[in-house]
């Protein structure tokens, strides 16, 4: 578990100074553009298919993982309720100080319950890649 706790503190801190923020409120359509990465990510993960995951990472966190297959061993291990969720529910997107953040609650494969950040990059073409994921146990009372 320490190993794991390492490597999620590693990932948001060097994600957290390796990306630009963003400072605008988000638009419908860019909202609807970062839901879409975040689903397609993780249809990838159920699929097991590395590149597909792999492309909708931002260039910094591709650094940081110079390869597909690395980068899905890494969210295998380290992100087990990303790798593969039960279920998923999306929550609001929001600006913060380090840019854009869209909440998902997520039931892992264990059956506990996480909420996870991700953040958002805009790249110079205009398009979004995926800047980070920060998972925090969800410790709301389940009904």
């Amino acid at each position: 578990m320490t190993r794991i706790a390492f490597t999620i503190v590693f990932l948001m801190a060097t994600a957290l100074f390796s990306s630009v923020a963003i400072a605008a409120e988000p638009s419908v359509a860019d909202k609807g553009a970062l839901k879409q990465l975040v689903q397609g990510q993780l249809d990838a993960f159920q699929r097991d298919d590395g590149v597909a995951a792999y492309g909708y990472a931002a260039p910094g966190i591709q650094r940081m993982f110079p390869s597909p297959d690395i980068f899905l061993g890494m969210v295998r291990e380290a992100y087990p309720p990303i790798y593969r969720p039960r279920s998923i529910a999306y929550g609001e997107i929001a600006d913060s100080p380090i840019g854009l953040v869209q909440k998902v609650y997520v039931t892992g494969p264990d059956g506990k319950n996480w909420i996870a950040l991700y953040r958002f990059e805009k790249q110079p073409d205009g398009s979004w890649k995926i800047a980070g994921c920060t998972l925090i146990k969800d410790t709301a009372p389940t009904i």
